[in-house]
């Protein structure tokens, strides 16, 4: 029967029930599945040698007739071993096979076959231990040997002789010609193999191929099926943007002298280059009749949230609304306060909700947010509530946005009439996730620091050199500075041995250093509590802070200059650098002390080393998605990323990159249709995992 891709595998001579339910597990229901699961690595078994030359712990592939086979019965009750003597021209060489009686059946003399495997040696001579096989016709063309094999991983019962050889067999079946989603032109162009013939290739590649290409999947057959694969991605995201492109907003924002000179007069410095290229590319997007979804990405400390102010008070100056949505209280106290200080000469009104604002306190701002006498709100997810309802909400801010669902940030933005969204983050994300997760959106950079900002120096440092590391701290906060603690436990356990901040803050206060004020800060503090210790600590009041990575995110103390990281080995490298960035953000000398507990990986090592050796937070999060891999960059959030079956974040990056720049060229030009424009609409989501995204 011929078969085309959307056959079932039931359908697939050899595949039985059980099979079929086993692959359906793995992902695989159709051919199309089958072919689209691509070996992960490739096995030159075309170079036959002569028996006579096999060496001990070679791996070796021989050609032979059998010369004679014989199943023995062992004193092990229904232990059976099967032996079968291979000769060639040359000489002979056992073959022995544990447990496996059914080969009387297939191994039988006279046959020829292939044998490949691992040459041992014991007290009777050489031999293989539980060799593949595959009994050959005269042409050679073998599936398991006789040729470069390619290995898949094992799939419940279904092991990777018995898939190369369904592969195979639906290879045979398929039809010369296949049905291909690609434009023909973008085909044309990019010189890409024709379909039915990358499947093919990438699955049986001919002998002459080059192994280290191929297990590096850098063949043209491989990068057209890992383009294809991106391509359809890049597709959808590319066809939603141009759909969300047709809606309109109600308000359109106008800029003019009037506006730049409120801007001028609220800048409290000069804007860097980075700024003024990001601002204005916000306020070019503003100015649009279509929405603005843009993400804004800068280092911490490359002074994002005044240019998120100064887009801000281009909608306020148009009578339009802002929302200001942090992860957390402290960081939207802190917006707040920011904000409000740089306001505070303007007319409009800025106020703060968060989860702990008082009841009767809430409900008045409720009013004046619905009433429009609140012109722009910062506050957390209690931003999304139901019962807040927005009089003329233009423009949305998401700070961090990473830290929300997609639910929570689409909730915020169905409160205005179509607003402008700005998303901000201080992790800066890798090119390539930035094109799967934000792929429907613009990015702008801040890629400079602002004028007086030094570099932190960073030292990698064992537990052996603490006491003068004590020392250099001591010496910090004799001139004024101030210092951070930075542990990954909050109390004590038994089962990981970490010094825990609760403890540590303790023994730091009572025998390390006593002469100075030390305060403790941990996500389990409440609310009020949190504020406390930060706004003493920000006054100067406290001079050593403990904390555990709550700091990582919007603490801002410029006359903090040193910090210490306590088993540095067990934090994320982007993690350490979020949490760096809280020193550094004054014009003094900063330091970063990194201090790891041995054993450690050479994993820990790595990025240890990769911190100290750079502050560029953007060569830090390729680095980082390098060593971690896509699914662990964001944590346990995988929203975004996409469900592939032949392409590798980290690998392909360069394919990704076409595969974005290519799509965005077929919908622009409008060239979207027919089974493209169909599996958008019909299959993308599914396909690609995005169900939830969406």
């Amino acid at each position: 029967m011929s078969l085309d891709l959307s056959t079932p595998l039931q359908f697939l001579k050899g595949v039985g029930p059980r099979k079929a339910a086993d692959l359906k597990r793995a992902g695989l229901a159709t051919v199309e599945d089958l072919f689209y699961r691509l070996p992960f690595r490739y096995e030159d078994r075309s170079r036959m040698q002569p028996i006579v030359s096999l060496r001990p712990g070679a791996r070796a592939a021989v050609l032979g007739e059998i010369k004679s086979a014989k199943l023995s019965i062992t004193r092990r009750r229904g232990f059976k071993i099967f032996n079968a003597v291979i000769g060639d021209t040359s000489g002979a060489i056992r073959c022995t096979w544990m447990n496996q009686a059914f080969l009387v059946d297939v191994l039988q003399p006279h046959l020829s076959v292939v044998i490949f495997g691992d040459v041992k040696l014991d007290s009777s001579g050489l031999h293989f231990l539980n060799p593949e096989y595959e009994v050959v016709s005269d042409d050679l063309t073998g599936v398991h040997t006789g040729r470069i094999v390619p290995f898949y991983e094992k799939t419940g019962v279904v092991t990777p002789n018995m898939q190369r050889k369904l592969v195979r067999h639906a290879l045979n079946e398929l039809p010369a010609q296949i049905p291909d989603m690609l434009p023909e032109e973008m085909r044309g162009r990019l010189q890409l193999v024709p379909r039915r013939a990358a499947l093919e290739e990438s699955h049986f590649p001919p002998n002459d191929a080059l192994l280290e290409t191929l297990n590096a999947f850098r063949t043209p057959s491989q990068r057209r099926l890992i383009f294809e694969e991106f391509f359809l991605f890049q597709i959808g995201h590319a066809w939603r943007r141009h759909a969300a492109g047709t809606e309109l907003k109600a308000f359109v924002p106008k800029v003019d002298d009037r506006i730049r000179a409120a801007a001028a007069k609220i800048l409290p410095f000069k804007l860097t280059a980075g700024q003024r290229q990001a601002i204005k590319e916000i306020v070019d997007d503003m100015q649009r009749p279509q929405p603005m979804h843009r993400l804004l990405q800068g280092d911490v400390g490359a002074g994002k949230t005044i240019v998120a102010l100064l887009a801000a008070l281009v909608a306020m100056e148009n009578g339009l609304q802002v929302a200001f949505m942090a992860p957390t209280e402290i960081l939207a106290g802190q917006h707040f306060g920011t904000i409000a200080k740089l306001l505070s000469q303007s007319r409009f009104r800025v106020d703060l909700l968060t989860g702990s604002t008082p009841g009767l306190q809430k409900h008045t701002l409720h009013s004046h947010i619905e009433r429009g006498t609140t012109n722009l709100i910062v506050g957390t997810h209690a931003l999304v509530q139901e019962s807040i309802k927005f009089h003329k909400l233009g423009l949305v801010v998401i700070d961090e946005q990473h830290r929300f669902g997609v639910a929570q940030r689409g909730a915020l933005r169905a409160k205005g009439l179509r607003p402008d969204v700005l998303l901000m983050t201080a992790t800066p994300i890798p090119r390539t996730l930035a094109l799967t997760d934000y792929s429907e959106l613009d990015v702008s950079k801040i890629t400079d620091l602002p004028p007086g900002r030094t570099p932190v120096k960073t030292w990698v440092k064992p537990e052996s050199r603490r006491d003068e590391i004590y020392q250099t701290v001591r010496e910090e906060l004799d001139r004024g500075r101030q210092a951070y603690i930075i542990y990954p436990l909050v109390e004590g356990s038994e089962k990981i041995d970490l010094k825990s901040a609760t403890e540590m803050a303790d023994h730091l206060q009572a025998e390390i250093f006593p002469a100075y004020r030390i305060a403790l800060l941990h996500g389990r503090m409440k609310s009020d509590a949190k504020e406390r210790v930060m706004h003493a600590f920000a006054a100067g009041q406290i001079q050593i802070l403990v904390s555990t990575t709550v700091v990582e995110v919007g603490v801002d103390v410029p006359n903090a200059s040193i910090m210490i990281v306590e088993h540095a080995e067990r934090f994320g490298l982007s993690q350490l650098h979020q949490l760096r960035g809280r020193v550094g953000r004054g014009q003094f000398e900063s330091h970063c002390f990194l201090m790891y507990q041995a054993p450690w990986t050479d994993d820990a090592r790595e990025r240890l080393k990769a911190l100290a050796a750079t502050n560029d937070g953007f060569a830090i999060a390729e680095k980082d998605l390098e060593l971690r891999g896509p699914g662990d960059f964001f944590g346990t959030r995988q929203s975004g990323l996409p469900k592939l079956r032949t392409g590798d974040l980290v690998r392909d990056r360069e394919i990704m990159e076409d595969a974005h720049r290519e799509a965005r060229r077929v919908v622009d030009e409008g060239g979207l249709a027919g089974d493209l424009l169909q599996f958008i609409q019909q299959q993308w989501e599914q396909q690609f995992g995005l169900i939830e995204v969406g």
